[in-house]
C-alpha cells in the first residue's frame, strides 16, 4: 500500500517538477561552495562593477566578484539557514503544542494560554526585538525566525493532538500505563506527522523569504557572510546603473520559495486524495476462523465475594448554565466470573458510567462515589500510581469503535505487544509472539501476517476481535465492553459474542457489557443493569425478559416490548416508547421516567424512587411496580390494561 501510494505521488507534476528543482537546491548547496567558494569570495580589482559578459553571466559587483558564482555559493548559507530555523520552530511547536496532551487538562489549558499570548504578538515586533537584544547576525536571525514559526506550528499541533488525546486508542495507551514519553513519540507524533511536514515544507519556502528579507534590511547575516537577501541588499545600490546584480539573487529566492510552496501543496493533495485509501492485499489468506458455538456460563452463587462495588458513583460535566449530570447516583455490584449487560436508550449514561469506573472519563469530568471497591481494594483511596497500576493490570477494556480505538499509525501486533512489554517486562520478541498468540486466540487468521497490518486492513470484525484479544491479553479480571457489537452485522455479531463469553470461561474474568440492543445482552448475559437519565432503574435476572410480564419497571417491559421477534405483526407499526428523555443539564425531580410513563403518580414526579430489593430476586427503582397489579398493590396507578398502550 505504501509503495502504491508513493507512485501516485511521483507521478503528480507538481511533485516532480519541485522535487527535481529541491534536488538542484541540494546539490547546489552542496557542491557549490566547494567548486567555487574561495573564486565568488575573492576581490578582484581589474573587473570591478563589469557588465554581463561571457566570461560573467550577470557581471561582477563593487569588489570585481562575479554575481552569478557568489549566487550559487550563498544557495547553502540560504537554504541551511531557512531548514535550520522551520526546524527549531517546528520543534519548539510541537513540544509547547503537543506534549501537553499527555501531561493533563492542566497543562494543556497552561501552555493554550502561552500560545493565544504569543500570537498576539507581531511577526516584525518579535523579530526586531531579538535583533535588539542579541545584535544583528545570522545566529539572531535564525532565532528570531525560530521565534516566529513557533506558535504557528503550536497552534497546528494543538489542534492535531487534541483530536488524539480524546481518541479510545489514546485513553487505552493511558489505561495500560503506558509511560508519557511513549504516548508522545508512539501515539500522538505519528497520527499529526503528516500534515506537520507538509506545514514545515511550506514554511521552508517562507522562511527563506524571511531571512532574505532580513538580511536586506541590515539586520540578517553581516559581511563577509552572505546570503541572497545581503546580495539584493548590495545589489540594490546599482540597481540602475545594473540591473543584472539583483537579478541572480533576486531569482533565487523566487523560485525556492516557490518550489517549496509547490512541493508542500504537492503532499498536501496527495494526502486528500489518498490520506484514506485502502488497497487490498494480493496475498492468500488463511483459512477462515472456526465459529464457536455459544455455550452456556454458570451464573455465580449469590455467596460469591463482588469482584466490583460501586456506590453512589455520579459524574457531571461543566455547562454553559451549569453542571451536566449524566450519571446520578449509581450503585451496582458484579461477581467473579460473571457477565452483566448495561441496556438503556442513547443518553442514558451507560458508556459513561462505565468509563468512570475504570478511570477513564473525559476531561473535565467531575466523577464522585461513596465507594468504588475493586477485588478487596478501595480506588478511592489508591495513590495516582497505585490506581493506575491496579487497573493497567486488572481491567480490559473494548471500546465502542474499534477503528477509533485502534492506533492507525501502529501495527496491530505492535499494539498488542505493549501490554506483556510494559507490564510483564517481556522482551520484544516474547511480546510479538504473544501478540500472535492472542490474535490467534480469537480465530484471526494466518495471525502473523496480520500482526504486521494496519487497523484499517482489518475489517470491521476482526478489529472488534482484536479489541478483545487486546483487552484479555494481560488476563485481567473484568473485562468491560462498551458497545462491542455496533455496526456489525448479525453474523459477525455471534461470532464476537461467543468469542467474548469463551475468554471469560476460560479466563474467570467477569465482564460488563453495554448496549442498547436489549436482544444482544439477553443472549448473552445472566443480569441486566437497566439506565435511564443516568440512573439505574432495574437490576434484572436476564431470563424474565423472556416473559415481559414479571418485569417490574415499567421503562424495561417497554424496552422488552419494543423488541421484534418471529412472532410480531408486520402490519402493525412496530412497538415505541412515546417522548424524550428528561434534559439532563437540568436538575432531574423525581422519577426520570415519569412524563412518559402511564403509572406515574404525583409522587413520581416529585420524589425519587429508592433502589431496592425486590421479589423477582433483582432490584427496582420505581414507586408502582407492574409485576404486582395482578394483585392489586398498584399503589394508586390506573388499571394496567387501560394504560398498557400508552406506555409502548
Amino acid at each position: 500500500m505504501t509503495k502504491r501510494r508513493s507512485s501516485t505521488f511521483f507521478r503528480s507534476p507538481m511533485a516532480i517538477a519541485s522535487l527535481t528543482i529541491v534536488a538542484l537546491f541540494i546539490v547546489l548547496a552542496i557542491v557549490a561552495p566547494i567548486l567555487w567558494g574561495e573564486q565568488a569570495s575573492t576581490p578582484n580589482p581589474d573587473a570591478l562593477l563589469q557588465p554581463p559578459s561571457p566570461e560573467h553571466p550577470l557581471g561582477t559587483d563593487s569588489l570585481g566578484r562575479d554575481l552569478l558564482l557568489r549566487t550559487l555559493v550563498a544557495t547553502r548559507t540560504s537554504l541551511g539557514m531557512a531548514l535550520i530555523a522551520t526546524l527549531i520552530g517546528a520543534v519548539a511547536g510541537l513540544a509547547i503544542g503537543a506534549l501537553p496532551v499527555v501531561l493533563g487538562p492542566r497543562a494543556q489549558r497552561w501552555f493554550a494560554s502561552v500560545i493565544n499570548t504569543w500570537l498576539a504578538f507581531p511577526v516584525l515586533l518579535v523579530a526586531m526585538l531579538t535583533v535588539i537584544l542579541l545584535g544583528a547576525g545570522s545566529t539572531t536571525a535564525i532565532i528570531a525566525l525560530a521565534l516566529t514559526m513557533t506558535p504557528s506550528f503550536a497552534r497546528l499541533a494543538q489542534t492535531l493532538a487534541s483530536r488524539v488525546g480524546g481518541s479510545e486508542y489514546l485513553a487505552a495507551a493511558r489505561m495500560l500505563g503506558i509511560s508519557r514519553s511513549r504516548q508522545f513519540t508512539r501515539y500522538i507524533m505519528p497520527n499529526i506527522a503528516e500534515p506537520v511536514i507538509v506545514n514545515v515544507t511550506i514554511s521552508i519556502g517562507g522562511g527563506l523569504l524571511a531571512l532574505s528579507s532580513l538580511s536586506f534590511l541590515g539586520v540578517g547575516i553581516q559581511p563577509p557572510e552572505y546570503d541572497w537577501g545581503r546580495m539584493l541588499s548590495e545589489g540594490f545600490e546599482q540597481v540602475y546603473s545594473m540591473p543584472t546584480a539583483v537579478v541572480g539573487p533576486g531569482v533565487a529566492v523566487v523560485v525556492a520559495g516557490i518550489t517549496f510552496g509547490m512541493l508542500g501543496e504537492a503532499l498536501a493533495g496527495h494526502m486528500r486524495n489518498h490520506g484514506g485509501g485502502r488497497v487490498m492485499s494480493r496475498r492468500k489468506l488463511g483459512a477462515p476462523p472456526r465459529v464457536e458455538g455459544v455455550a452456556a456460563v454458570e451464573a455465580p452463587t449469590s455467596a460469591s465475594k463482588p469482584l466490583l462495588t460501586v456506590d453512589g458513583l455520579s459524574v457531571a460535566f461543566p455547562g454553559e448554565h451549569g453542571w451536566i449530570r449524566p450519571v446520578q447516583d449509581v450503585s451496582f455490584s458484579i461477581a467473579p466470573g460473571e457477565i452483566v449487560g448495561v441496556v438503556g436508550e442513547s443518553g442514558s449514561g451507560k458508556s459513561v458510567t462505565m468509563m468512570a469506573v475504570a478511570q477513564l472519563a473525559a476531561s473535565g469530568a467531575g466523577v464522585t462515589a461513596r465507594t468504588l471497591n475493586f477485588d478487596g481494594q478501595d480506588l478511592l483511596e489508591l495513590a495516582p500510581a497505585e490506581l493506575r497500576k491496579t487497573l493497567t493490570t486488572s481491567i480490559g477494556v473494548v471500546f465502542q469503535d474499534s477503528l477509533t480505538a485502534l492506533n492507525p499509525a501502529k501495527r496491530v501486533g505492535s499494539q498488542l505487544a505493549e501490554i506483556p512489554r510494559v507490564h510483564a517486562n517481556a522482551s520484544g520478541r516474547s511480546a510479538n509472539e504473544q501478540a500472535v498468540a492472542a490474535l490467534a486466540d480469537v480465530s484471526i487468521p494466518d495471525p502473523e501476517r496480520r500482526a504486521k497490518q494496519f487497523p484499517h486492513e482489518f475489517s470491521g470484525g476482526m478489529r472488534q476481535r482484536t479489541l478483545i484479544a487486546m483487552a484479555q491479553i494481560g488476563k485481567p479480571s473484568l473485562i468491560i465492553a462498551d458497545e462491542p457489537t455496533t455496526a456489525l452485522d448479525v453474523t459477525v455479531q455471534q461470532r464476537v459474542l461467543a468469542l467474548l463469553r469463551r475468554e471469560c470461561k476460560q479466563t474467570g474474568a467477569a465482564a460488563i457489557v453495554v448496549s442498547h440492543d436489549i436482544a444482544v445482552l439477553a443472549e448473552l448475559c445472566q443480569r441486566i443493569l437497566v439506565m435511564y437519565a443516568g440512573r439505574i432503574v432495574e437490576d434484572v435476572d436476564v431470563r424474565l425478559l423472556a416473559d415481559p410480564e414479571k418485569l417490574a419497571h415499567p421503562y424495561t417491559r417497554a424496552l422488552a416490548a419494543s423488541l421484534p421477534d418471529l412472532e410480531t405483526d408486520l402490519t402493525k407499526p412496530l412497538a415505541t416508547i412515546a417522548g424524550e428523555p428528561p434534559d439532563l443539564s437540568l436538575p432531574l425531580v423525581g422519577c426520570g421516567f415519569a412524563a412518559r410513563c402511564a403509572f406515574a403518580t404525583e409522587r413520581c414526579r416529585s420524589e425519587a424512587p429508592p433502589m431496592l430489593e425486590h421479589r423477582h430476586g433483582g432490584r427496582i427503582a420505581c414507586w408502582h411496580p407492574q409485576d404486582v397489579a395482578e394483585s392489586g398493590d398498584t399503589g394508586g396507578a390506573p388499571d394496567r390494561r387501560e394504560s398498557e398502550g400508552a406506555l409502548v
